[in-house]
């Protein structure tokens, strides 16, 4: 029999924390291997599973009542540190995914799904021996094809660093190498969003020396740009599915940054115009639109601002 308290013991012999090894994570275990609590280790399975079918697993083969909320604390406290190890595994069947796509999923490491069929045995002890001294090149393994996966950026200084491939930030790379390229030359990078690691860059004392202190993360724009010449701050939106600059965005961006002392320049950016056309109405005045499929030009809702001819 394939007990929660069993696997719980397997936890611990993999040498996860005290609160990797608790009931619910017992019960993760459980759900990922595809036992109840009548069933062999022996039997035990490594089927993809997104993290409703896992609570759907809790309910239903585990007979244990579980919260809808519990959702996010297994999802970030038992499957994140289950994966970081490598000995889980997230969208290996694609790794570009996006984070926030309902056809996200996790499944057991096939090489630990071999050892913990072994539980009970007397080839347990040396299989998971073997397991913990191969953990570290494992996960390095695990870890390498997932950044495959990301998508390199390069800052007009020549820097580098990586997003999370799919979503938004294919649009994001855009933004840095492409606008800021074009419109904000000699620009400092000071914040970029990454749905996977939630912060690719974050230069919270740059921001701070500008009148900006920010705390709460999730209402930041998706890229943040100084350009100390003009003593401008783009506030940038990237926009491919949802989020650009409305006017209740502006009303949120302009409180969030209304200690700034660089002025604000809002950007609403756009694959293309066939994407800027569905949001087009609900734009705010007084903001920029960008397309990286034209980056070396700009749309302005600005009224009597830019009135008049052209120099030429």
């Amino acid at each position: 029999m394939s007990t929660v308290q069993e696997a719980q013991a397997i936890l611990r012999a993999f040498d996860f924390d005290r609160q990797r090894t608790n009931e619910q994570a017992g019960r993760t275990l459980l759900a990922l291997a595809g036992l109840d609590e009548n069933s062999a280790w022996a039997d035990a399975t490594n089927k993809r599973m997104g993290v409703r079918q896992i609570l759907d697993w809790m309910r239903g083969p585990l007979n244990h009542p579980i919260a809808e909320n519990t959702r996010e604390t297994i999802r970030r406290f038992v499957l994140h540190q289950f994966v970081d190890v490598g000995f889980c595994l997230h969208n290996d069947d694609d790794p570009s995914r996006a984070t926030n796509s309902s056809k996200n999923n996790y499944r057991l490491n096939p090489e630990a799904l071999l050892t913990i069929r072994l539980y009970g045995t007397p080839d347990f002890g040396p299989a998971i021996e073997e397991y913990v001294a191969e953990a570290g090149s494992l996960a390095a393994k695990y870890q390498a094809a997932r950044d495959l996966a990301r998508i390199p950026v390069t800052t007009p200084e020549g820097d580098t660093f990586t997003l999370k491939a799919g979503g938004q930030n294919v649009l994001i790379k855009a933004m840095v190498e492409e606008f800021c390229t074009y419109f904000v030359p000699g620009g400092e990078i000071l914040y970029v969003g990454d749905a996977d690691q939630k912060l690719a860059t974050f230069e919270r004392e740059r921001l701070a020396a500008l009148g900006v202190d920010i705390d709460e993360r999730g209402k930041m724009p998706d890229l943040v740009v100084y350009q100390p010449d003009k003593n401008w701050l783009f506030l940038m939106e990237a926009a491919s599915t949802h989020g650009p600059v409305d006017h209740i965005r502006y009303s949120q961006l302009s409180g969030l940054f209304s200690g700034s002392t660089a002025g604000l320049v809002y950007v609403s950016c756009f694959p293309d115009r066939a994407v800027m056309r569905r949001f087009l109405p609900d734009l705010a005045w007084e903001t920029e639109v960008w397309l990286a499929s034209d980056p070396t030009h700009m749309i302005h809702l600005n009224g009597e601002r830019f009135l008049g001819p052209y120099q030429h």
